[in-house]
């Protein structure tokens, strides 16, 4: 039987140091009229907003701000800025900063033209029509929102966050300029540096990579192994800021072709239970979930070792993998990532179980290389103590 698969990626995405200005000659382009620009008060504080109003003020473009973002971007959230927007008339929508404004501004451009609540959109491409343009401006190195089908909205009621995978949207412009990355503390790099190597691990051992997606996997977390040390280090570093910006942008493609698997399932009911955040999540339990996989994909852990720089040549899969889980466990230990669940904030083991139940419902699971029980989801959790 024939095989066949879609590729899933913004129609443009604009890279390199001070790209950010471009954007203007796109929005001339389209002729659109009015923004809604979508961020979080630091950002604005910071003066990384300002860089954008400043280009929408030469172009006699108009502005509406909704710069009340959680960074676990909620259903409330979404309905407050898609009243702005709807109230404003505004015609598109620019996200600036991580993968919080991304989501929400996501969100809020779908419902715009869908209608409903967000969370009538939970799940695998439950909408019908795109959503408003939207310019996603990226000022860190790990979610890759900014040009994913994946949005992730906490529903505050369940406390679960909802994954909303749609092709619908995927952003019509991402922009990663790292310029504007120079600004992340080194906690934030660092962690947002290990979403992106959990993206590509996750991606490189799905049931759904291809080809495409094996051949990104690889370079990104390649990269990331070269740079994210160096990126945390020293934040003025110009080289590491940009390979890391190429790195998540490859992760990225990968995962949102080849989708993800446990350490995502999993992580989303730590952030969504206890507003904990994603991508030091992520770090904690890649090394948990990637030695449940290894168990059955021991040779894709092999690759992964060889990318990260490990000496695997010659050597059995399982041994190979080993040495890539150490790598990994290294590097998260080698730039300030926690331990393990019991050094995070609120976290508390008597939810694993409910915990459990709600990774088993995440839509990125279903990709994961073995499909576990709702005991061996218990067990990964207890490893990654």
């Amino acid at each position: 039987m024939k095989k066949s698969y879609g590729f899933f990626m913004p129609s443009v995405t604009i890279m390199g140091v001070s790209c950010t200005e471009d954007i203007s000659e796109y929005i001339q382009s389209m002729g659109l009229q009015k923004a809604l620009i979508v961020s979080d008060k630091v950002l604005v504080q910071i003066g990384l907003t300002k860089k954008v109003t400043d280009l929408l003020d030469k172009l006699n473009v108009t502005y509406a701000m909704f710069d009340e973002v959680h960074p676990n971007p909620t259903v409330r959230n979404v309905e407050a800025g898609l009243a702005i927007l709807r109230n404003n008339k505004c015609d598109f929508v620019i996200s600036i900063g991580g993968g919080s404004p991304h989501d929400c501004a996501k969100a809020i451009a779908l419902v715009a033209t869908n209608g409903g609540s967000i969370k009538d959109y939970e799940g695998i491409n439950k909408s019908a029509k795109s959503c408003l343009p939207l310019i996603a401006i990226n000022t860190t190195s790990g979610t890759a929102s900014q040009m994913t089908r994946f949005c992730i909205i906490t529903d505050e009621a369940r406390k679960v966050k909802m994954a909303i995978v749609d092709w619908h949207v995927t952003a019509t412009i991402a922009v990663d300029d790292a310029e504007l990355m120079v600004a992340m503390p080194k906690g934030l790099t660092a962690a947002t540096g290990m979403d992106a190597l959990t993206h590509a691990v996750e991606a490189y051992v799905s049931v759904a990579a291809t080809p495409v997606t094996d051949c990104i996997a690889l370079k990104a977390i390649e990269l990331v192994a070269q740079y994210l040390r160096r990126a945390v280090e020293n934040g003025n570093d110009m080289e590491a800021r940009e390979m890391m910006t190429y790195a998540e942008y490859l992760a990225g493609m990968a995962f949102n072709n080849a989708s993800l698997g446990y350490v995502h399932a999993m992580a989303h009911q730590l952030g969504g239970f206890y507003d904990l955040p994603h991508g030091v999540c992520n770090a904690v339990l890649l090394p948990a979930v990637s030695e449940y996989n290894a168990k059955v994909v021991p040779g894709r852990f092999a690759d992964i070792g060889k990318a990260m720089g490990e000496d695997v040549q010659g050597l059995p899969d399982e041994e190979a993998a080993d040495r890539a889980i150490a790598a990994i466990r290294k590097i998260s230990f080698d730039v300030g990532i926690p331990s393990g669940l019991k050094e995070l904030k609120k976290f508390d083991a008597k939810d694993i179980p409910v915990l459990s139940v709600n990774a088993l419902k995440d839509a990125c699971g279903f990709t994961n290389p073995k499909q576990a029980s709702l005991e061996e989801i218990q067990d990964i959790y207890k490893e990654a103590l």
